[in-house]
């Protein structure tokens, strides 16, 4: 090599060293290792895994499958030493079932509901005459397993007993997530460094929960990049709509909200602590009072659970016009015996179960909270810049910005409603009223001319009337008119006043998670995704930044 050709070769290691000091403090999107260029496009479909994880299924497969894989998100861990004390979280019973006050309010509930069943004529005009649940589920009772459900009520499933802690539930979800992916999507979790995942959340979320999931997508089961949405949102996205009231009766719980152009209101979210297993619990209650044959049903055996799960998809319904005293039959199979057969026969209780929902006082459930709206983040040390910050140095800025707007304008009060109006796209995080306590500088801050005590006034009353209303047991009806109500106040200023009931062909229980695949298709999603080093580096600040809600 010539004098001259070495120097044309360090001339070149030079350019690009430089160019490359240039690319390190430009912000570019990181891509998974060792993809292809020519893989690339790919990675929108076959290579995004949607995960919808719920209290008692989980819903999970590619973005390009028609159906997701549905199993039930439970776990049972094998004792490692023998003698150690057995402990299955409950799937029907719950907390507040027992009180002396329970069986009564059953039959006041139980009244409520004949009261309004014999009020509505069926279709011909008459009125109704009266008549009076995978391996883990069937894992052998005597054997020594553990039974976890990681997610209870839409939240994980916390509590002081064996395997309650985060890290242990934790520690459940990526065993029963990846096994999922194993088995059902046949994806070796070593090839996960090529996928990405979009993870569907509550409506009503814990900021500290969903961060805990996605650093473990990320830097345990090791995805490249997430991308975190509302499951209200990709409701919307499965089933075509943009506005409409969306309404997910799980089993846990029911969640109530208002979605407008890809944006869920914050101040319409409800969370009713009741759903699919309450209704099956109360079918039971029902069909004891009718003479359930099976004398030996009992809700801590999981089997027994798993058959008045199936009698309740089976036989309840909501027609009007089924009505008197019908015949039915139903196999029991328990490991190790002979399946029987039962007959027994059923009137009313096939459609008073289900219209619980509509009177939760059925449920006989005493002293515990029954609906829940969403709450201001206690903060996050790795997120010093949370709402709280905003909040306090916002007003600041407010109080200066009105005393320069009073001067120009004193002749022009500013309304309340209105400047609510304008503001809550934005600032959705500090206007609600059931979240923020008004101090004196926030209360100037907020509005401003001859109106503000009127305002004020409207203000706190409305304030009371949320914290009254929170933790009482709403009927879904009300629970959906009101959240309707509160979004049609939030946006137009008036009250709603037409519902209309939207029936999509494909499954209902579906609709999320398609709208998930259907999320991973959109163009705009590219500015979501979260990548694994930007994780490792920024940590929970990324969901400020990158998550498609008001973080």
């Amino acid at each position: 090599m010539t004098q001259a050709d070495k120097g044309d070769a360090e001339n070149g290691k030079e350019k690009g060293g430089e160019k490359e000091k240039e690319q390190r403090g430009v912000k570019r999107p990181i891509v998974p290792a060792l993809v292809p260029e020519s893989l690339q496009e790919q990675i929108q479909s076959n290579f995004i895994i949607v995960i919808h994880p719920g209290s008692t299924t989980l819903r999970i497969g590619r973005a390009t499958d028609t159906l997701p894989a549905s199993i039930p998100h439970v776990i049972a861990r094998r004792h490692k030493q023998q003698g150690q004390p057995l402990y299955k979280d409950n799937w029907l019973l719950r907390e507040g079932l027992n009180k002396p006050e329970s069986n009564e309010q059953r039959q006041n509930g139980l009244k409520m509901v004949d009261q309004a069943i014999w009020s509505k004529k069926m279709s011909n005009g008459t009125r109704r005459i009266p008549v009076s649940p995978e391996q883990a589920l069937y894992v052998n009772p005597l054997d020594c397993y553990n039974i976890h459900w990681p997610i209870r009520r839409g939240q994980l499933n916390i509590h002081p007993g064996p395997g309650g802690s985060l890290t242990a539930v934790l520690a459940d979800i990526e065993v029963i997530w990846s096994h999922a992916i194993q088995k059902y999507l046949e994806i070796p979790l070593k090839d996960l460094k090529y996928y990405r995942c979009i993870l569907l959340i509550p409506d009503i979320y814990n900021k500290q929960h969903v961060k805990e999931l996605v650093n473990m997508i990320l830097m345990k089961m090791g995805f490249s990049g997430i991308v975190v949405h509302q499951e209200s949102v990709c409701a919307t996205f499965g089933s075509g709509l943009s506005s409409t009231c969306v309404v997910d009766v799980g089993d846990q719980k029911t969640s109530v909200c208002c979605v407008e152009d890809g944006v869920s209101h914050r101040n319409t979210r409800l969370c009713l602590a009741y759903g699919g297993s309450d209704v099956s619990r109360c079918f039971y209650w029902l069909m004891q009072r009718a003479g359930f044959p099976y004398r030996e049903c009992q809700l801590t055996n999981k089997m027994d659970c798993l058959l008045l799960q199936h009698l309740k998809e089976t036989f309840c319904h909501l027609d009007q016009d089924i009505s008197g005293l019908q015949d039915h039959e139903f196999q029991i199979r328990h490991p190790g015996s002979p399946a029987l057969l039962y007959q027994f026969r059923l009137g009313d209780e096939k459609l008073q179960a289900p219209m619980a929902l509509f009177y939760p006082a059925t449920f006989g459930i005493i002293g515990q909270k029954m609906t829940t709206l969403q709450h201001r983040s206690q903060g996050d040390p790795e997120d010093p810049h949370d709402e709280h910050y905003l909040l306090a140095t916002q007003s600041k800025q407010e109080q200066s910005a009105k005393a320069t707007a009073d001067r120009k304008s004193a002749t022009k009060p500013i309304g309340f409603e209105g400047d609510l109006r304008g503001q809550s796209s934005d600032l959705p995080e500090r206007l609600h009223p059931q979240e923020v306590d008004l101090g004196s500088s926030q209360g100037d801050c907020l509005m401003a001319g001859n109106d503000s005590e009127e305002a004020l006034t409207a203000l706190m009353s409305r304030k009371t009337a949320i914290s009254l209303f929170e933790g009482k047991a709403l009927g879904l009806d009300k629970a959906i008119l009101h959240s309707i109500d509160c979004c049609c106040k939030h946006i137009w200023g008036a009250g709603g006043e037409q519902v209309n009931a939207v029936v999509q062909d494909m499954d209902p229980r579906l609709i999320a998670w398609k709208g998930g695949a259907v999320l991973a298709c959109l163009d705009t999603t590219q500015e979501l995704w979260i990548y694994q080093r930007e994780w490792q580096r920024f940590g929970v600040r990324m969901l400020r930044e990158r998550a498609a809600f008001v973080w």
